[in-house]
């Protein structure tokens, strides 16, 4: 009777064991065709925007050159998200760097893109500016006013936050859609009233071309701004999300702790004046690192879709989440 338990237990031994070993192998097997599923990348092409710190430094250090040793890395500047959004929709680009609208408005629009991380919005640096002498001095005097603003930016969500405060509504204002660069013209040449834009066009017409704050990101909620993927390029390498995503936060790392020279490498890389720029990091959420799209921050992008769909700023209603990243 011993010896035959004995027999019995060796033989459930032996079948464990062997279950074991072919789990292990179909394991293995499992990551090596996942490995082999992932294709060689030959080029990864970055749309950024001057007011993208963490991918101005990632690009000066060269940092994605490094994690992607084998690929060839091109950078391709914009001057706001919509215009990078549509590069991103045709294959153009493959990750990039945008406010909470513009992809509100390539959803609505049916443009391929995929969320795949945000970041704490700048309060201070998006603002409604006038000129310091005008006499604009609360948010109602809006009414009937010219104000330029880049149409699917932040900008644009962040005045449509401000009349609707005043108790305006977007027909009691006249909305002129120029991107920043022309923006920040025809403010300088007085053919406008006012002006919603971003950092650091905003720091520039503050402490060159004598802006006044009406009203800032801080009189309201917070929100966040979106690092996107092009769902062609993440969905053959999806292991290259993260890549992007830890350069990034190594960026931010750095700055955190070297805030004179970033704002010296913002000044260099971007053109505008180191005064500016030093007032760009000042502004700037501390510390500003690439997070998940958790239920709060897809909860609060939702809301703003649902406030433009309300108002018909988009054509149809949208989901959020339905262009989250499904992170495999």
């Amino acid at each position: 009777m011993i010896q035959t338990s004995f027999t019995q237990f060796a033989s459930a031994c032996l079948f464990v064991a062997s279950m074991t070993a072919c789990s292990n192998e179909q394991s293995n097997i499992a990551k090596q065709t996942e490995k082999n599923t992932e294709q060689k990348i030959e080029q990864v092409t970055v749309g950024f925007q001057k007011s993208a710190l963490n991918l101005v430094v990632t690009k000066q250090e060269k940092w994605l050159e490094q994690q992607f040793p084998d690929a060839k890395i091109e950078w391709r500047e914009f001057p706001a998200g919509p215009q990078m959004l549509e590069a991103l929709a045709v294959g153009a680009v493959d990750f990039g760097y945008v406010g909470n609208t513009p992809p509100i408005f390539a959803q609505a629009a049916d443009k391929a893109l995929y969320y795949i991380a945000a970041e704490p919005a700048t309060f201070k640096g998006t603002t409604v500016l006038v000129p310091a002498t005008s006499g604009i001095r609360r948010i109602e005097d809006l009414k009937g006013k010219r104000i330029a603003v880049q149409k699917g930016s932040n900008a644009h969500e962040l005045l449509a936050k401000v009349l609707q405060k005043a108790g305006l509504a977007w027909t009691d204002i006249q909305p002129i859609w120029l991107p920043p660069a022309d923006a920040r013209a025809a403010f300088t040449k007085g053919s406008i009233d006012a002006w919603a834009i971003w950092d650091p066009y905003s720091s520039a017409a503050i402490l060159k071309d004598q802006g006044r704050v009406l009203i800032d990101g801080k009189a309201f909620p917070s929100t966040y701004l979106f690092y996107v993927a092009s769902p062609s390029f993440v969905d053959k390498h999806p292991q290259a999300v993260k890549t992007f995503i830890d350069s990034l936060n190594l960026a931010d790392t750095w700055v955190q702790k070297n805030p004179q020279e970033a704002a010296a490498v913002l000044a260099s890389a971007t053109g505008i004046d180191s005064t500016v720029a030093d007032r760009v990091i000042e502004n700037r959420p501390k510390p500003a690192t690439a997070i998940p799209l958790d239920t709060d921050v897809i909860n609060k992008q939702q809301t703003i879709a649902d406030q433009f769909y309300q108002l018909q700023l988009i054509p149809k209603q949208i989901e959020v989440k339905q262009r989250v990243w499904p992170k495999p």
